[in-house]
């Protein structure tokens, strides 16, 4: 008798297409009242939902997680040590400590503190002065150090970001997306183990002022250990939230919401969605071709993609029989091509719509073509075009 797993991948009839866009996903029985959110499976980087994922928006202090991002990897290759001290300049003390009417750490105007005080206060209670004055001192000033956090975001792939600050101070020409705060939080979990679980400290007290941890959805008992909530007027409640409930890791991003209860409880909503709607398939092993796409003048004429570790999908509850795939990319792809360049994306399809994305990566590496191979490509494309 076939399993309902093995049923369920059979269903997955594979095409390979070259698409300039890729056509919004739908949400099936699942909707939630902010305008920008996305929730990911963190081990795949499947996208299980999303709402406006790619639209620049304001990111309040869930900007801190960059400025989080790049003090870990500096701890990591050891060119900055817990026990640094960094100054407390007139402008962390007067534009993110007690007078600026944000959430600060209470550092006093030209003291020194330490990197993991400042740490703590960043990531426990959003403090803008502790994030000024890490910026201050890696980067000796704010602006160098938003230069350093672009080009940090360049790096690991994150297109749709550009940052002016390092708090998360309301600027115009700051911006992010939800997808690239799921990215960038995935990274953060994988990449830092050794210092993640600050996310999840209850308080964090400095100078005799305790504070509570910002993240509300710790207590709520669903599994929730991270990582960061933001709010400005401008842009309203977002936050970005990872939990284990259910045995495996979820990212969720929400932003744009009316209120600190509100943001609570679409977070809540999304996540426990996210862990009770769906069962897993093993759609392709570790290793093995998803596809094989075209590359333009390449010494090789295709390239075969792959899932980052396989590919396990996550499919909506009762879905099983209307599932079709598809692999989409965006022709045409040029050389060189590395291995384990993000190329393409698995599109599931229930019933002609669009339920789940999944990344895939080139499996080897493509040179330049020679000129007769260059030729014949050019002449395919006059005659036939790339799609």
């Amino acid at each position: 008798m076939t399993s309902p797993i093995r049923h369920a991948r059979a269903a997955l009839a594979i095409i390979a297409l070259a698409l300039l866009t890729a056509p919004a996903l739908a949400q099936l029985d699942f909707d939630t009242k902010a305008p920008f959110a996305v929730l990911m499976d963190y081990e795949s980087g499947t996208i299980l939902f999303q709402k406006d994922a790619d639209a620049p928006m304001e990111p309040a202090s869930m900007a801190k997680l960059m400025t989080v991002e790049i003090v870990f990897s500096k701890l990591k290759n050891g060119s900055l040590s817990m026990d640094d001290e960094f100054f407390i300049s007139e402008h962390a003390w007067r534009d993110g400590g007690a007078a600026s009417g944000g959430s600060t750490m209470f550092a006093e105007l030209n003291s020194k503190v330490r990197v993991e005080d400042l740490l703590k206060s960043v990531v426990i209670q959003s403090g803008n002065d502790a994030s000024i004055a890490l910026a201050e001192g890696i980067g000796g000033t704010e602006d160098t150090f938003a230069r350093i956090m672009n080009e940090r975001a360049e790096e690991l792939g994150l297109t749709g970001s550009h940052f002016t600050n390092s708090a998360g101070l309301p600027d115009e020409d700051m911006y992010v997306s939800a997808r690239d705060l799921a990215n960038l939080a995935r990274h953060i979990i994988r990449s830092y183990p050794e210092y993640y679980g600050m996310f999840s400290e209850p308080e964090f007290e400095w100078n005799g002022i305790n504070q509570q941890n910002r993240n509300s959805l710790l207590e709520m008992g669903i599994g929730v250990d991270g990582l960061k909530t933001g709010h400005t007027e401008s842009a309203g409640y977002g936050e970005v939230v990872s939990t284990t409930e259910g045995g495996r890791r979820l990212i969720a991003v929400l932003h744009g919401l009316g209120s600190m209860n509100e943001r609570a409880e679409e977070a809540r909503k999304l996540v426990t969605w996210g862990t009770r709607s769906f069962e897993p398939i093993n759609a392709f092993e570790a290793g093995e071709i998803v596809a094989e796409i075209a590359v333009y003048g390449g010494a090789s004429p295709t390239v075969g993609v792959v899932g980052e570790d396989g590919v396990a999908l996550y499919i909506p509850k009762g879905s099983k029989r209307c599932l079709s795939a598809r692999v989409t990319y965006h022709a045409p792809i040029r050389p060189p091509v590395d291995r384990g360049d993000k190329l393409a994306e698995l599109e599931v399809l229930c019933d002609g719509q669009l339920i789940q994305t999944a990344p895939l990566y080139a499996a080897d590496s493509v040179e330049e073509g020679d000129v007769m191979r260059k030729a014949s490509d050019a002449l395919r494309e006059l005659a036939f075009g790339w799609l």
